[in-house]
């Protein structure tokens, strides 16, 4: 899960920069963690690299499956 407001380097820069050093070999899954739900916060996310998004607040049944999802 990654969150999207964090210090230094937001979501986007820090799933870009994962991506960019992965170099083409295993990719780690990476979803997005935020309080937006506009469809082009959604996008951005996807652009930078992210695999899928969940907004907050979470519930467990909506974390349990995300994680499901990924981890087959």
């Amino acid at each position: 899960l990654m969150d999207m407001h964090m210090p230094e380097m937001d979501g986007l820069e820090a799933a870009s920069e994962i991506r960019r050093r992965e170099n083409g070999q295993r990719r780690l899954p990476i979803v997005a963690l935020s309080a937006s739900a506009m469809k082009e916060d959604r996008d951005r996310c996807l652009a930078s690299g992210m695999d899928d998004y969940l907004t907050k607040p979470v519930n467990s049944r909506q974390l349990r499956e995300m994680v499901e999802k990924w981890i087959r």
